[in-house]
This record gives C-alpha cells, sequence and structure tokens, in this order.
C-alpha cells in the first residue's frame, strides 16, 4: 500500500501481471471486526473493472516486505451503485484481512486485478435463496441486492452468525426487507442465541424456495450443512452454487512418494521448457522456477488465470473454483493449486 497520487488523477496502468493501482475513496466500519473499502475507478479505466454481481477481485499487497495475493468479494451492486466496493473482515489467522482493517485508509492505493469469478446469478427466472455464514455475506449480498433491483424474482436470505454484533450489513437487510415486502425474506440465525446451525432449520427455510436457484458461501462447516440439506430437500445439483473464501494448505512432501514426479515439461508462449520436479512445488512454482513467466492472479484456484491443459500424465488439485466439471474432464487445471502425480507430466497454457 502506498499513499494518495498527486492532485491531477492519474489513469492507472496496469502492470505486467494485469494489477492496476485504485485509491481507496472511502473506509466504512460496518462491524467492529469488518470494514469495506470503496475503491476508485477513474472512468478511463471503468470498462475494466465492470462487474457481475458476486465476482471478486485480487489484491496485491506487501506487509512486512512480503508480496500476498488474496480475493475479495464485491459487496456492491453493479445494478445499483457505481462504486466498487469490497468488505473484508478481520480473521483469526488473517494476515492481510487484518492488515487492511488496522491499516487502511482513504487515499490509499491498493493494487488490483480486474474482477473474476462464476459466482453470479444464473440466467434463469427461478426465485433465489441464499445462505451466507459471516463475511459469506459479501459476495451474496451484491447478489441479491441485483435480483431484487433487476428482476421481479423472489429473494430468500438465511444468514447466520455468532451473535448480533457480528452481523454485516444488517441495518441495510432490514431496509431491502422493507423495501421489497414480501418478494425478500431474510431469516437471521445468532448462534449465541440458537446454538449451531443445523440441517433440520435450512430444510425448514428451503420449502418456500423449492424450485429456486440456490448460493451458499460462507465457512467451510456451514457450506457443507447448506450444501447437504439442500439436497435433502431435492434441489437439483447444478441449481446450487458454491463460493469458498478458504482453500486447502498444500500437504507436506511425503518422503515415500519424493521420487514419484521426476520431470515437468511446460509449454507457454510458444516456448517448451522440461525441469525437474521439486517434491511439493504446484505446477505454477514449478513453471515460474524454470524461469516462465506463467500467467496467475489470485493463486487460490479462484479465477481461472492460471489455467493450462495436462495433456500427458496427471495433477490433482487442491482446490478449484474456478473450472466446470466438462473442463476438469479434458484435462485443464488450475496450476495454482495442482500437485503432479505421475512420473512425467506435460502441461500446456493457453
Amino acid at each position: 500500500m502506498t499513499r494518495p497520487f498527486d492532485a491531477v488523477e492519474a489513469v492507472p496502468v496496469p502492470d505486467s501481471n494485469g494489477f492496476s493501482p485504485l485509491r481507496v475513496k472511502r473506509v466504512v466500519q460496518e462491524t467492529d471486526d469488518a470494514v469495506s473499502l470503496i475503491l476508485d475507478v477513474p472512468a478511463a479505466d471503468r470498462e475494466r473493472f465492470d462487474y457481475r454481481a458476486g465476482q471478486f477481485v485480487t489484491l496485491r499487497v506487501f506487509v512486512n516486505g512480503q508480496e500476498h495475493r488474496r480475493c475479495y468479494s464485491m459487496s456492491s451492486s453493479p445494478a445499483v451503485e457505481t462504486d466498487l466496493r469490497i468488505t473484508v473482515k478481520r480473521d483469526r489467522d488473517g494476515l492481510v484481512s487484518n492488515w487492511l482493517n488496522d491499516t487502511a485508509t482513504a487515499g490509499d492505493e491498493l493494487h488490483t486485478a480486474p474482477p473474476e469469478g462464476r459466482f453470479v446469478l444464473a440466467d434463469t427466472d427461478r426465485d433465489l435463496v441464499a445462505f451466507a455464514g459471516g463475511s459469506g455475506i459479501t459476495p451474496v449480498f451484491s447478489l441479491i441486492r441485483t435480483a431484487l433491483a433487476t428482476t421481479s424474482r423472489r429473494v430468500g436470505l438465511y444468514y447466520a452468525n455468532r451473535n448480533r454484533d457480528s452481523v454485516i450489513f444488517g441495518p441495510s437487510l432490514t431496509q431491502l426487507a422493507e423495501a421489497y415486502g414480501e418478494r425478500f425474506t431474510v431469516h437471521h440465525h445468532l448462534d449465541h442465541d440458537a446454538g449451531m446451525v443445523a440441517p433440520q432449520q435450512l430444510i425448514a427455510f428451503i420449502r418456500d424456495f423449492s424450485d429456486a436457484e440456490a448460493y451458499i458461501c460462507g465457512p467451510a462447516p456451514f457450506m457443507d450443512t447448506a450444501e447437504a440439506a439442500l439436497h435433502a430437500a431435492g434441489i437439483p445439483k447444478p441449481r446450487v452454487h458454491l463460493e469458498r473464501f478458504t482453500v486447502a494448505a498444500a500437504p507436506a512432501p511425503d518422503p515415500r512418494a519424493a521420487a514419484v514426479t521426476e520431470e515437468v515439461t511446460i509449454e507457454l508462449n510458444r516456448s517448451t521448457v522440461t525441469v525437474p520436479y521439486r517434491a511439493g512445488n504446484t505446477l505454477l512454482q514449478t513453471a515460474r522456477l524454470a524461469g516462465l513467466k506463467a500467467p496467475s492472479s489470485c493463486e487460490t484456484g479462484s479465477c481461472g488465470t492460471c489455467m493450462a491443459q495436462v495433456t500427458e500424465g496427471a495433477a490433482r488439485m487442491l482446490n478449484n473454483d474456478a473450472l466446470d466439471e466438462d473442463e476438469v474432464a479434458d484435462g485443464w487445471v488450475v496450476t495454482c493449486q495442482s500437485l503432479p502425480t505421475t512420473r512425467t507430466v506435460r502441461v500446456v497454457y493457453e
């Protein structure tokens, strides 16, 4: 993070990785442990930062001299407001999230990559039912506001939090309920009062939205419970959309398997390089060690910027929120989350 631009507004020039410096226009304290950052996107760069409700941007920041990349969903609605807003909640292990909560100030610059993501409104007239836990409300808030503003669909939201003080966008949700009446139903679940969310509670909420398109975002246990409840309620899997904020950590290299993969061949920009494989490295890390400038952005398996096709051998993905089942079946992987699993592997970037 750097300090403000000069008085004359500069058009952000993206670097070689696609990140542009955007000014923080305003900081809004949503709760004691969550802030919204309104980012100033100059008119000349608006097209590049156009987004669909539910998408995210990737921030590249330096904390204590170390580069970190994190994805944050837009909590703003492209149908309702012109400003781009992200909402960041403090987290026990959230190095960047906590740093942003502690230090972000109006006038700061955040190096930001253009919006990405597939957690967006489906092209359908079906009702929308959403399940959000904690900061999982961020993309869901964008989705429900957009659906209410641009369609005649009914919208239901089941929102779980620890207690009343941790509810993000509480007043805004109340205003939406008042403005849209029967079109918008919101149920607040507070663990402090009602215990952890139980499947039967979610199934009861789903009954009024049996033919809906469903969206889930929040902590992993909450998402698993909501997904199981939707399955039990008969909502078909293609109508269930998931957005995960956390990814699996890379396992420690197994000494017994260290020799399984010996070399990796990478094709990128008409260059082909074959290098020895270093146990534990992802395919993206392997490409970088080979001196290749492989495309990447979020590095969490969410955006798909680093996708490539495994044409020989095999690899397994630690996390994949970018590719659909058909793409995976054709050998496509997100290289930032992929570990090779055969003696030799060939990877071809588009």
